[in-house]
Parts: C-alpha cells; sequence; structure tokens
C-alpha cells in the first residue's frame, strides 16, 4: 500500500519479547514501510542469539536498517545512532515510505525525540586512556571513582555498566563538568517530525513466560558458545 507524502515516524516500543519486530514486519506488509532498529545490542555482528536477533531469513525477506553494523570490539555512541537514524528516515520519506522505528532501547527513542545532552565527544586519545584504565583497574573501581566526582550519575549508573561508567569519567576529563551537570542542558539534534508511539505492553505473566521461553531457546541455540567467542575477541584486544 502507498501512503501520500508525510511529515511523521511511528516509534514501535517495548519491552524484551512484547512482539515488536513481529508487529513491525506485519505493518509493512501492509503499508509501503522501512524497518530501522532502535536497539544498542543488534547493531553488533556475531551478537545473534543473546540478542534475540531476527534470523537472517527475517532480515532477507524484511531488512532493518542499522543491524549488523559493527564489530563487538568497536563503540558506538548514540550521537552516532541519531545520525543514521536520521539519514535513514530522511531516505523513507523522500521515497514516500513510513519509517518505522523499532526495538527496546529507550534510550535512543528518548534522544530522538528530546535532543542530548551537550557532551564532548570523545577523543581517539581519551577512548584508549579509559579502555586501558578498565582493563587494568575494572568497572567496580572506576564506578568508585566516579562517585567521589560525580555521586549523582554514579547513583543511577550501575557499577558494572563500564561503557555508562567510563563515559561519564571521560566527560569529566574532557571538559572538567561531571555528567550530570551537562545532561541538563540539551541541543537542537532532536527529530524535526511528528512522532506517532506504539507501545506493546503485554500482560506480565505472559510476558514473563514468553522471556523464560525465549530464554530456553537460546540456550538450545549456543548462548553460551556465542558468549565464550565474544569473549574471545574482547581478550584478543
Amino acid at each position: 500500500m502507498a501512503i501520500e507524502p508525510i511529515n511523521f515516524v511511528v516509534f514501535l516500543m517495548g519491552p524484551t519479547a512484547s512482539g515488536k519486530t513481529e508487529l513491525a514486519i506485519e505493518i509493512s506488509k501492509h503499508i509501503n514501510s522501512k524497518l530501522i532498529s532502535v536497539d544498542s545490542a543488534l547493531i553488533y555482528r556475531g551478537m545473534d542469539i543473546g540478542t534475540a536477533k531476527p534470523s537472517k531469513e527475517i532480515l532477507t525477506a524484511h531488512p532493518h536498517e542499522l543491524v549488523d553494523i559493527c564489530e563487538p570490539e568497536d563503540s558506538f555512541s548514540v550521537t552516532e545512532f541519531i545520525s543514521l537514524a536520521k539519514e535513514h528516515i530522511k531516505s523513507a520519506l523522500a521515497e514516500g515510505k513510513l519509517p518505522i522505528l523499532v526495538g527496546g532501547t529507550s534510550f535512543y527513542f528518548n534522544a530522538l525525540e528530546h535532543g542530548l545532552s551537550e557532551l564532548p565527544s570523545s577523543t581517539d586519545e581519551s577512548r584508549k586512556h579509559f579502555n586501558d584504565l578498565l582493563k587494568s583497574e575494572g568497572s567496580a573501581k572506576l564506578h568508585s571513582k566516579l562517585a567521589e566526582i560525580d555521586p549523582k550519575s554514579a547513583a543511577r549508573i550501575h557499577s558494572n555498566d563500564s561503557q555508562r561508567v567510563t563515559r561519564a569519567l571521560e566527560v569529566f576529563h574532557l571538559s572538567g563538568e561531571i555528567l550530570s551537570k551537562l545532561q541538563g542542558k540539551k541541543n537542537q539534534n532532536k527529530l524535526d517530525l511528528n512522532i506517532k508511539k506504539i507501545v506493546l505492553m503485554p500482560d506480565r505473566a505472559m510476558l514473563h513466560q514468553r522471556i523464560e521461553q525465549r530464554f530456553i531457546k537460546m540456550i538450545k541455540d549456543g548462548f553460551l558458545n556465542e558468549v565464550e567467542n565474544l569473549e574471545k575477541i574482547q581478550n584478543s584486544i
């Protein structure tokens, strides 16, 4: 089905195993659209089982943009996501297609809708510096350092979330300002389009059952082997 020229996008959101991908595909069968993944894990090649990435057959029949665009060892920022997502949205609208952004990374959706804080960009030097610190000292110790510098950020970032811990420290290192202060200032990088939201919220008991079934399938499909392979890649860097 062709659609008239539009000036809006669809955000298809919901928790894990709520049926987002299935609904997005079903909509795309009836409306001329472009599917754009909003998932911080699906961007990585080789991270297939643990991320519940749609099968190669599904992705071939129903392509999703922003899937398999990075190697596991590559860094990828929300700024890069916004830039790429905007390109695909613009391309879809130019072709008369409805952009359907589907996924479970609420931070990415929020950044698209409301914009990003004005944070300093990473440099090769700063990225290497904090990656080296992470390897030598560990995430928990770096989190303790963050708690001394920026207690508010440390309180909302888990000590095991090494990527966000090192980023918060890097922001202070590059700007001299703490992350919690800078995040109060939004820039104009938000999506300048109307947004129609579809939020899937299945019955909680049913959702828990789906998640359990998905996890069992992951184990049967070789999730542990996938983790071991990713660990080997990490250790070789």
